[in-house]
């Protein structure tokens, strides 16, 4: 074996361990579910019969699918919103910011902590008695503040608020070190020139950073969409499905009521409106993103 093909050889030994992970748990998987969603497959029921596109049927006529996609939709929302408050909070932490270093990891920290640990903390500031929100909110002089995570009107923008929390501090990493890569002589030049802050920020930096802005965009979406543990450790979905996304939809269908069936061929449907957000996006990008 010459030297070429040792390299090779090493090379497809040290993505082994990865590729069998990839081929055992999602993989195959993946190919299961598209066999059993033709079919009444229950864990209950060792006996199921192919049924065809009958779960596809049952799915458009089921309300609580059109509840979860407008949820979802509402949920896909806080993307935009995050990543462009964690722009401007990156703006800031790229100058010269008293504990700016301190700022960084403070930012940054709820990402990395427990999903759990989040759901706990949130439920408590959303309480609607003696949350501390609502207390602010009376001592601010709003006598009936907002029942949060409590009431259907408002739950769903509840959750909205604390994924924002949860993915500001990843979003302003991302952006700070693609603001760290803009060349200090076109800041330079435009100040020379005249320019403003914001006239420098829309028409320099938010252009040198935009392919940055459609890597967090096109990823902040997707796991949004996959998005399931916040939601089913604050409030299962509740209260009436009034936070149920389809990840949870899924979970719940798969998990709850044991039709794995039915919860696969949801699972394709959701499959397809990712692949077609992400085709939009791939297509969009070529008009304002600048390489």
């Amino acid at each position: 074996m010459n030297w070429a093909k040792k390299q090779t050889f090493a090379g497809y030994l040290f993505i082994l361990p990865n590729m069998l992970g990839v081929i055992v748990f999602f993989i195959i998987p993946a190919l299961f579910s598209l066999v059993i969603m033709l079919t009444d497959y229950q864990y209950s029921n060792p006996d199921y019969e192919f049924v065809g596109l009958r779960n596809f049927q049952r799915l458009f006529e089921d309300e609580v699918f059109y509840v979860a996609l407008k949820n979802t939709a509402m949920f896909l929302a806080s993307v935009p919103v995050s990543m462009l408050i964690a722009f401007f909070v990156a703006l800031i932490l790229n100058r010269s910011v008293y504990l700016k270093s301190l700022l960084r990891a403070l930012y940054f920290m709820p990402y990395i902590t427990s999903g759990v640990a989040v759901a706990f903390v949130w439920m408590l500031l959303f309480q609607p008695g003696q949350g501390p929100i609502n207390m602010m909110l009376r001592a601010l002089g709003i006598e009936n503040p907002p029942g949060w995570l409590s009431t259907m009107d408002t739950s769903m923008y509840a959750i909205d608020i604390i994924w924002v929390w949860f993915m500001l501090g990843y979003n302003m990493i991302i952006y700070l070190a693609a603001l760290q890569e803009v060349p200090s002589e076109l800041l330079e030049a435009a100040k020379i020139d005249g320019a403003g802050s914001w006239r420098t920020t829309w028409s320099i930096i938010f252009p040198l950073v935009s392919p940055t802005t459609f890597l967090l965009l096109i990823t902040g979406l997707i796991s949004s969409m996959k998005t399931f543990g916040l939601i089913e450790a604050i409030t299962q979905g509740g209260p009436g499905n009034s936070t149920n996304v389809l990840s949870l939809f899924i979970y719940h269908n798969a998990f709850r009521y044991y039709e794995m069936g039915y919860a696969s061929a949801i699972s394709w449907v959701m499959f397809a409106i990712i692949f077609l957000i992400t085709i939009l996006q791939w297509v969009g990008q070529k008009r304002w993103v600048h390489y």
